[in-house]
């Protein structure tokens, strides 16, 4: 299909017109991280990095940070766990309810984060009578970070087929030697790619996660949240902010490289 010049131009002007207005914002906060002065006035007048250093001396933020890490790297080894046994067992075998149970894995991250948060409080605190924790945003992270992995190995379970299994069994292998050296090499950049989008979305989460957090439970959007709006924390919640949007950044930017790596080799 041929374009007309008009209609390319249109097409490049709305394409860059979409995309400042969801980079823009971003540079904004990244310029005023080194901006000088504190009440962020607009253009900056200079280069400072005291707020990096106020950052990096804040007891608030450091915790912050070693909250969400811990959180995300946990929800994602839970995701990884069981979102490649619900691929595998949606992908390769048949069962009453199969894709009823589909829809169902598929749902936590179609439904939005304030629904879900909700859900969880009660669930957590009303029926099973649980105190909010660390613990309880994990388990509310893993929720939603499972999509991302069995996504993933689902569509690779789809693009393998099933001969090399079926090989290997009729080689005297069992079930969990096949997964071992014929299926899991095959899915390993599927569950890295996985695993790294899980991570990403668990770092960044803020919803659900201000549904399942107990007291003393402060993850790095929450910090950035509860400190916005105080005027002496504004250039630290500025420097907080990139941060996190770099933590966000390079795990989705390494997951999309290596899908096209995969890809590329096929």
């Amino acid at each position: 299909m041929t374009l007309s010049r008009t209609t390319r131009r249109l097409l490049a002007g709305l394409t860059f017109g979409v995309l400042a207005l969801i980079y823009l914002p971003l540079l904004v906060v990244v310029v005023n991280s080194v901006n000088p002065s504190q009440s962020m006035t607009w253009p900056p007048d200079g280069v400072t990095f005291e707020w990096w250093r106020r950052a990096a001396h804040s007891a608030g933020a450091r915790d912050a940070l070693v909250t969400s890490l811990q959180v995300a790297v946990i929800a994602t080894a839970l995701a990884l766990v069981l979102g490649t046994l619900l691929a595998l067992a949606l992908q390769r075998y048949s069962f009453f309810g199969k894709h009823s149970v589909n829809l169902l894995v598929i749902l936590p991250i179609a439904l939005p984060g304030v629904v879900t948060g909700i859900a969880l409080n009660n669930g957590f605190k009303g029926i099973l009578g649980i105190d909010l924790s660390l613990w309880t945003i994990v388990v509310a992270h893993a929720t939603f970070c499972i999509v991302t992995v069995f996504n993933n190995v689902q569509a690779r379970l789809r693009r393998m087929g099933t001969s090399l299994e079926e090989a290997s069994a009729d080689l005297g292998a069992g079930v969990l030697t096949t997964f071992r050296l014929v299926t899991l090499p095959q899915l390993r950049s599927a569950l890295l790619a996985g695993g790294m989008l899980a991570f990403a979305l668990s770092f960044d989460e803020i919803i659900v996660t201000t549904f399942t957090a107990g007291n003393g439970a402060t993850t790095l959007p929450i910090w950035i949240l509860n400190n916005m709006f105080r005027p002496n924390q504004a250039p630290v919640v500025n420097v907080v902010a990139v941060v996190l949007i770099v933590f966000s950044i390079i795990p989705v930017w390494l997951a999309q490289r290596l899908s096209s790596d995969v890809e590329a080799a096929r």
